[in-house]
């Protein structure tokens, strides 16, 4: 509510009256009391008509602004909420509808939008039997008579490929008419969810169950590879079979007593689908039994599926009638009976889901066997693991999980940068959901872990395939993220260190891209990485050791990027750094560089790059640096004037010993490894390699004698050709030692030859060079004298 002060209500006041509109179910005149009151206290009356005066009933607006001096402000209305106020009748109440249904309409929704693979729909039907077979047992606690009929309880799956029927039978808790009438007649009313309703409702809630329907569709997943399904159903309740029988795409469905003798059941139910015609391929038995072991391996009741098996007999083969009357000539010779091995085809029940949930019992009671023949039955493996982890979480969240860490990493197809892998298997109340996750239970660096979660908690959409994004799963995936990290901690701690080079050699890639894309681990990521080192070239250190290898005086820990162990060890940057006995790191591996730059410092020590710029070694002697700076500062202004733009500066480099000269980047650009990466990218964008170039800064030695030569020749003659060149040469030959690639690798091949023309020049040949035609020596010439033929006796 606003307040106004008087000056305002007196301008309103003064205002002209105000013209009032009053709807014609308002009465034409009358006569409101109202109180109006300076003080709050007066109580006098003033009448007014909504006619005379042109003024309507505010005497309660003005009370509540506490208008002094018995003033009120005027307002307009229109409203026709006087009509009830005149006597008329009231308006007719709202009349309450229930939203309709097309129910073959409904049902198409239902079978075709809800389910994105048709494989599903045995899971489906096979949670339904082993709920109620769940159902059977609990109630048989307080009702004996339910379990009357000495039957096992169990689940059996016969399939007819040449007729494409599947027939799923379960011993369970079965279905009166009225229950068929209220579960399969009405969509998306849970038999099961009521159950637990009433579960939970009774004095003894706080049984754990295994109950699995939640949304009451489960059931009408049959339909999307069947054209009409049967139910046959028998209650320990009732005395009567009934059969419930609906067709797809179809709004009814009917129910009959069972009345065939040959098609009774003790009791449980039969569900029959006759399949689609396209759909017919899963009624082979193989692949019956290869969908109970990817879907309902853990079931905790036997399923049973019709296979056909072979045993191998030995029978006697006739005799040939030619062999037979050769025998019978020569008596004396022993008869023996021919034999041949046959395989005689039989068909019989085979127990399906073999495999037990190991996740559900102690893991104090499972050994290392258990746990390694689990992974490879369940994963396919042939190597065991290389470390597991069995936990239970309970409080916020419940869940029970077994995760491996694989001996070896995949082949082909399974890429570190895909995060879609089929390694995690996520079972609700052990009845298989999905392997397929983008992220959400575990980040893609972490992918190759291997293992089953299982847990009652997640929140799934109806058709139990995709798992909603919600607190509840953040939180799994922190904890299985931290148990992730507590088994491969445990793997590099072991007493064997075979396992974790093992380990690294397959996934350390994995946790370098953890340190990438992981921020909020790197305290865990950073004590398992390994990498070699200038004082462990044959041998990879984790960063735990280099810290304790460190110098008291040295503050950093240093790194060097480069494509290999050898070219990092032969690069001019470690060459001060050696002499001082400072370890620094090699980083060989291509994602190595961007990895520590993301880790930025370990232990409050900083990692720093000893081919950038700046580099802080821990020695610094001022006048010593004073007195070269005066040396060789017009020389450096000499060459960084003969380079150009080439260079960024040139400085008095602190970092060389034997070399002449180098070639750092600047501090917040690319180093010369990291452009090698990106010009090799093949989607790079070179747009933006000149940005990220950086700044590059000529550094040189100032005892090395070719240095010492360039500054004798710019005091002596800045402007001769052959220092100018020398300088040239020196650019791109630290260019190439620096690890940068020449930008014109025939020019400088060109300085090298020339150079060693002029080193090698008469070095071995004994003369300078071969004299050209120009210069042969001229000779006299000579006439020839003719000299007549003499014959023999003196004669011609």
């Amino acid at each position: 509510m606003h307040r106004l002060s008087r000056r305002s209500v007196s301008a309103a006041i003064r205002a002209p009256a105000t013209r009032y509109r009053v709807a014609a179910a308002s009465p034409i005149a009358s006569s409101t009391p109202i109180h109006v009151s300076a003080d709050g206290n007066d109580n006098n009356t003033r009448w007014y008509s909504a006619i005379a005066g042109g003024k309507c009933n505010t005497a309660r607006y003005s009370a509540q602004l506490n208008l002094k001096n018995d003033l009120f402000l005027g307002s307009r209305y229109e409203s026709t909420a006087t009509a009830s106020d005149s006597g008329n009748p009231p308006p007719p109440p709202a009349e309450k509808y229930e939203y309709q249904a097309e129910v073959s309409r409904l049902m198409d929704l239902i079978v075709n939008s809800l389910y994105s693979n048709k494989e599903v729909f045995l899971r489906e039907l096979i949670s339904n039997a082993s709920d109620a077979l769940d159902k059977l047992r609990y109630l048989s606690v307080t009702d004996s008579q339910l379990l009357k009929e000495a039957v096992d309880l169990d689940i059996r799956i016969q399939t007819d490929k040449d007729n494409g029927i599947i027939t799923i039978t379960d011993s369970g808790i079965g279905m009166t008419r009225q229950e068929l009438v209220d579960c399969l007649g009405t969509i998306a009313q849970s038999g099961t969810a009521k159950f637990l309703k009433a579960v939970k409702e009774s004095k003894d809630a706080g049984t754990d169950n295994n109950l699995i329907g939640q949304f009451g569709v489960g059931f009408y997943s049959a339909f999307l590879v069947s054209d009409k399904v049967v139910v046959s159903t028998k209650s320990p309740k009732s005395d009567k079979q009934y059969i419930w029988e609906g067709e797809a795409n179809a709004s009814s469905y009917t129910i009959r007593e069972e009345t065939n003798p040959e098609n009774l059941i003790p009791r449980g139910t039969r569900l029959t689908l006759y399949l689609k015609r396209d759909d017919k391929g899963f009624a082979h038995p193989e692949r019956i039994q290869k969908l109970v072991k990817n879907y309902s391996q853990f079931v905790s009741f036997p399923i049973y599926t019709w296979q056909e098996k072979g045993i191998t007999k030995e029978v006697e083969v006739d005799d040939d009638p030619v062999e037979a009357k050769e025998a019978n000539q020569d008596e004396n010779t022993e008869k023996k009976k021919k034999t041949k091995k046959v395989v005689e085809r039989y068909w019989d029940w085979e127990l399906t889901n073999e495999t037990q949930p190991i996740w559900l019992r102690n893991p104090k009671e499972v050994t290392t066997e258990e746990y390694n023949e689990f992974y490879k039955k369940t994963f396919n493996e042939y190597a065991d693991p290389l470390a597991s982890s069995h936990f239970t979480t309970e409080g916020e969240v419940e869940f029970r999980s077994v995760l491996y860490v694989p001996a070896i990493s995949p082949m082909g197809k399974d890429d570190i940068t895909n995060p879609k892998t089929k390694n995690i298997r996520l079972y609700v109340k052990r009845v298989f959901i999905s392997d397929d996750f983008d992220g959400e239970l575990f980040p893609r660096y972490l992918s190759f872990v291997k293992g089953v979660v299982d847990s009652n908690d997640l929140p799934l959409n109806v058709s139990r395939e995709i798992l909603q994004e919600s607190r509840i799963v953040r939180i799994m995936r922190k904890r299985l993220v931290r148990k992730t990290f507590d088994m491969i901690l445990g793997i590099s701690m072991s007493e064997n260190k075979g396992d974790y080079e093992t380990f690294w050699e397959n996934f350390g890639k994995h946790l370098k891209l953890g340190c990438i894309e992981d921020r909020e681990n790197h305290k865990r990521l950073a004590p398992l990485l390994r990498f070699f080192s200038s004082q462990s070239e044959d041998e990879m250190i984790s960063l735990d050791e280099y810290v304790e290898n460190m110098k008291p005086e040295q503050k950093d820990i240093y790194y060097i990027a480069a494509d290999s162990v050898s070219s990092a060890r032969n690069t001019p940057f470690l060459e001060r750094l050696l002499e001082k006995d400072l370890e620094v790191l090699y980083l060989v591996d291509p994602i190595d560089e961007v990895a520590i730059q993301s880790l930025k410092s370990y232990k409050e020590k900083n990692f720093v790059d000893i081919t950038k710029e700046d580099l802080d070694i821990g020695e610094k002697n001022e006048e010593k640096e004073k007195v070269t700076k005066e040396e060789f500062g017009k020389t450096c202004d000499w060459i960084k004037k003969r380079l150009g733009e080439k260079v960024a500066n040139v400085n008095i480099s602190n970092r060389l010993s034997s070399s002449p000269c180098v070639l750092v980047s600047g501090k917040f650009g690319w180093s010369a490894n990291m452009e090698r990466l990106m010009k090799a990218q093949t989607v790079g964008d070179t747009s933006t390699l000149e940005f990220m170039k950086g700044r590059r800064v000529f550094e040189i030695n100032p005892e090395h004698p070719i240095i010492r030569e360039l500054n004798a020749a710019f005091k002596s003659n800045p402007d001769d050709e052959d220092a100018l060149r020398a300088i040239d040469l020196l650019y791109d030959a630290a260019l190439v030692s620096s690890g940068y690639t020449p930008d014109n690798p025939a020019q400088l091949s060109g300085k090298i030859y020339e150079m060693m023309g002029m080193a090698i020049s008469g070095k071995w040949s004994g003369f300078e060079s071969q004299p050209s035609a120009s210069q042969t020596p001229q000779t006299e010439t000579l006439e020839a004298e003719v000299v007549e033929p003499v014959e023999a006796g003196g004669q011609k």
